[in-house]
């Protein structure tokens, strides 16, 4: 395993800067935050000694289970579903909170910053491709829903997060991060104007070259670094 990602990690900088240079941006636009959920902390080590500092978990109490054994200097996102009754243990403990899916999630969000005197960065995550499966704001309730969202106290906005849908040709994803791309653009025009908010999470292990691409700032890699998952 650990030679994997020693070799996994370098291998997708690379990948991730070729598509910048496709693209006509600079590799410091785009961060990689390495997916390690379901992996040890030994593994997340190897790639700690690689130099990487940027990891995102799915899971409340997994996040705040290798928050306590790692080192400190890492910086740590929420990337997966967020239940409310979880809000209050992981405020203060994520840098980033990239699925913000439902304005009661965003109230309560708010309501437990206030609790705690402090300021929580979250993405708003769309569902593009309006797949059933999938959580987050239709593109065409996502204006209403920010306006409703953008002004309570402890919570700033940062950007927009979606997941593409599978599919083995990468291309297949491409105009739903296009169409994120856009939408990111009118709201900041629209109901952003006076701060930044022009985050973009999207791209996985799949179809990240196609992301950055079309202008993703965050790709999620879990398994181009780390391999298969553990049980």
């Amino acid at each position: 395993m650990a030679a994997d990602i020693g070799r996994n990690l370098p291998a997708v900088l690379d990948e991730v800067k070729a598509a910048c240079a496709r693209a006509g941006r600079s590799a410091s636009e785009v961060k990689v935050v390495a997916v390690s959920k379901n992996f040890p902390p030994e593994c997340i080590m190897e790639a700690y000694h690689c130099g990487h500092r940027v990891f995102g978990e799915n899971r409340v109490q997994e996040l705040l289970e290798k928050m306590d054994v790692l080192p400190k200097d890492i910086e740590w996102h929420f990337i997966g579903g967020l239940q409310r009754n979880k809000v209050k243990s992981l405020l203060g403990r994520a840098a980033l909170i990239h699925s913000l899916d439902s304005a009661p999630l965003a109230e309560e969000i708010s309501r437990q910053a206030v609790l705690k005197n402090l300021e929580v960065s979250v993405l708003i995550q769309v569902n593009v491709a309006k797949e059933v499966s999938k959580r987050g704001f239709a593109p065409e309730e996502l204006g209403g829903a920010l306006r409703r969202v953008r002004d309570l106290p402890g919570l700033r906005v940062c950007g927009l997060m979606t997941v593409g849908p599978w599919n083995e040709d990468p291309e297949e994803a491409r105009p739903v991060f296009r169409k994120l791309r856009l939408l990111s653009a009118e709201l900041r025009k629209d109901v952003f104007p006076d701060r930044p908010a022009n985050i973009l999470s999207m791209g996985m292990s799949g179809d990240f070259a196609v992301a950055v691409e079309e202008g993703a700032s965050l790709v999620r890699i879990g398994t181009g670094i780390f391999g298969s998952r553990y049980a």
